[in-house]
C-alpha cells in the first residue's frame, strides 16, 4: 500500500462501496474496503462476493438516447466505472435492457478490487461509527446495513425512521417452463445489448385466469412485520399483491401488460395479461419473473404462480421474500458533497443516501469516491452539472425535493434516475422542417436532447475536472 497518503476508509463492499474503492484507488490515493460478509451474514445476500446483486439482474435499459439510465450508464462508462466495465463484460440478453450472469459479475469485480495494490479488503464489520483517527470515510453500508452501524447512524443524525422493506423476485429454472404455451419475445420486438429482439419468456393469461390469480395474491397468505403497516415502500419496487390490492386491473397496465406481444401458439387472440421472465444467468438455465416482487409466504408462491400458463410444473431457484433497507433523510443530514452535516469526516453513498437501483447506488460511490480522493489530495471536487444524470441524480438525494406535500411527512424518498430530474430544456425541440412537434414524437426528441445536453455538459466537466 503506499504510505505517503494515509488511506480513505470504505464501509460496505457492495456495488457503491465497490466502485467508490475503485475510483479512490485509480486516482492514486490507497483505501482499506471493509466488507461484513461472511463473517456477519444478511438476510439477503447469498456470497461473499463484493457487489453482489439481490434482487434483479438487470441494470435496466442500455438506451442512452431516450432513456435517463442508459444516460447513467454512458456516464459512468466514460469515467471508468468498475461496475459498467464488469456488466459489459458479463451482460446476457435481455431485450432493451442490460443485464447481468449476476455471479460472473460479482466475481470480476471482487477480482479487480483484490488484485488492484491500492485496495485492501477487510472481512470484518464495523460496528457503530468508525474510529475517531478515520479522518476520510464513506460509508456504503447499502440498504442491508448492520444494525449496530444503523443505530449509531440515527443517533448522530436524530433521525428515528430509516427502515423500509424492499421485495425479491422468485427465480425459475427454465427447463421447468412449458414452452408449448410460452414463447420467447421481447416486447415490440426490441433487441438489447447482445439480445435477438426475443429475449424474454411470456406467459399469457386470459380474463378469467388473470381475475383468478388476481384473487389469489389478495387472498393469499403474507409475511408480516409488527410495524408494517407504517412501513413505506418505494413505488419502483412494490410486491406485486400491493400492486393488486390498489386495482383489479393494475397489475395489467403495469408489470403484466400485454402490449408489443403475440403468441405464435394462438396468434388471432389477444391475451388479457401476460407474465414475463428475463434470463438471470449467463448459461440460459435461469430465468427471473419480471416485476414480481413479493411478500406472499413460499406455500403461497409456488402455489399461485404454478396458475400461470406455462409454469404449472415451475422450479424455482428461488422464492421471492422481504428485506429490511436503510435510508438517511439525505437532504437534511448531508450537504452537497454527501458529507453528514453532524460530522463531515463521514460520507455517505449507494441506497442509504435515498437513490435506488443498482447503477443508481454505483454511481452515487462513483461521484463520492471522487471527491474522496479529491479531498486526500487536497483538492476539491465540484459535483457534476445537474444537466448530467449523475448530477440530477444528487441533486435529487441533496435537496432537489418538495421538502412536505400538505404540511404532512417528509416527502423524500428513494428514487431511480429520470429526467423528471433533470432540469428543463431552454428551448422547445423541432422537427427537421422546422415545425412544431406533438405526442409521442415530441416526447422523444425532448428526451433526445435532454441526453445531448447532458453529454456535452459532463465532457466540459470532466475536461474541467482533470
Amino acid at each position: 500500500m503506499n504510505n505517503a497518503l494515509s488511506p480513505v476508509h470504505i464501509i460496505g463492499g457492495g456495488l457503491a462501496g465497490s466502485e467508490a474503492a475503485w475510483q479512490i484507488a485509480r486516482a492514486g490515493v490507497p483505501v482499506v474496503l471493509h466488507e461484513m460478509r461472511p463473517v456477519r451474514a444478511t438476510d439477503a445476500h447469498k456470497t461473499e462476493f463484493c457487489a453482489e446483486l439481490v434482487c434483479s439482474n438487470s441494470f435496466r435499459s442500455d438506451d442512452s438516447e431516450t432513456n435517463a439510465v442508459g444516460v447513467l450508464h454512458r456516464e459512468m462508462r466514460a469515467m471508468d466505472s468498475l461496475i459498467m466495465r464488469c456488466a459489459d463484460a458479463h451482460q446476457v440478453p435481455a431485450g432493451g435492457a442490460l443485464a447481468v450472469d449476476r455471479d460472473g459479475f460479482a466475481a470480476a469485480v471482487t477480482a479487480a478490487l483484490e488484485e488492484h495494490p491500492l485496495i485492501t479488503i477487510r472481512r470484518e464489520e464495523v460496528a457503530g461509527l468508525p474510529p475517531a483517527d478515520w479522518d476520510n470515510v464513506i460509508i456504503a453500508s447499502g440498504p442491508l446495513t448492520s444494525p449496530a452501524l444503523a443505530e449509531a447512524i440515527g443517533a448522530l443524525t436524530g433521525e428515528a425512521e430509516l427502515a423500509f422493506y424492499d421485495a425479491i423476485a422468485p427465480i425459475v429454472h427454465f427447463d421447468s417452463i412449458d414452452m408449448d404455451k410460452a414463447w420467447f419475445q421481447s416486447r415490440y420486438d426490441k433487441a438489447g445489448p447482445g439480445g435477438s429482439g426475443a429475449d424474454y419468456i411470456n406467459c399469457p393469461l386470459d380474463r378469467e385466469q388473470y381475475d383468478a390469480f388476481v384473487t389469489a395474491l389478495i387472498e393469499g397468505p403474507k409475511t408480516q412485520f409488527k410495524d408494517f403497516e407504517k412501513t413505506p415502500y418505494f413505488d419502483g419496487c412494490l410486491p406485486i399483491e400491493v400492486m393488486a390490492e390498489r386495482g383489479r386491473e393494475t397489475l395489467r397496465h403495469g408489470p403484466m401488460k400485454p402490449v408489443g406481444l403475440t403468441n405464435p401458439h394462438n396468434p388471432t387472440v389477444k391475451a388479457c395479461a401476460i407474465v414475463q421472465l428475463r434470463q438471470d444467468n449467463a448459461l440460459g438455465t435461469l430465468y427471473n419473473m419480471v416485476g414480481f416482487q413479493t411478500k406472499l409466504l413460499y406455500g403461497a408462491q409456488i402455489e399461485t404462480f404454478r396458475t400461470i400458463p406455462g409454469l404449472e410444473r415451475a422450479e424455482f431457484a428461488r422464492l421471492g421474500g422481504l428485506h429490511r433497507n436503510t435510508f438517511l433523510n439525505s437532504p437534511k443530514v448531508l450537504d452537497r458533497a454527501l458529507r453528514l452535516k453532524a460530522q463531515p469526516r463521514l460520507r455517505f453513498a449507494g441506497q442509504i443516501t435515498g437513490c435506488e437501483g443498482y447503477v443508481e447506488s454505483a454511481a452515487v460511490g462513483l461521484i463520492v469516491g471522487r471527491m474522496a480522493a479529491a479531498e486526500r489530495l487536497g483538492r476539491e471536487l465540484p459535483p457534476p452539472p445537474q444537466t448530467t444524470a449523475i448530477g440530477a441524480l444528487l441533486n435529487h438525494i441533496t435537496g432537489g425535493h418538495i421538502e412536505t406535500i400538505d404540511a404532512g411527512p417528509r416527502s423524500f424518498q428513494p428514487m431511480n434516475v429520470n429526467f423528471g430530474l433533470f432540469p428543463p430544456l431552454d428551448f422547445t425541440p423541432k422537427a427537421p422542417d422546422g415545425k412544431r412537434m406533438r405526442g409521442p414524437e415530441k416526447a422523444i426528441a425532448k428526451k433526445r436532447a435532454l441526453s445531448a445536453r447532458a453529454e456535452a455538459d459532463l465532457r466540459v466537466w470532466l475536461d474541467s475536472a482533470s
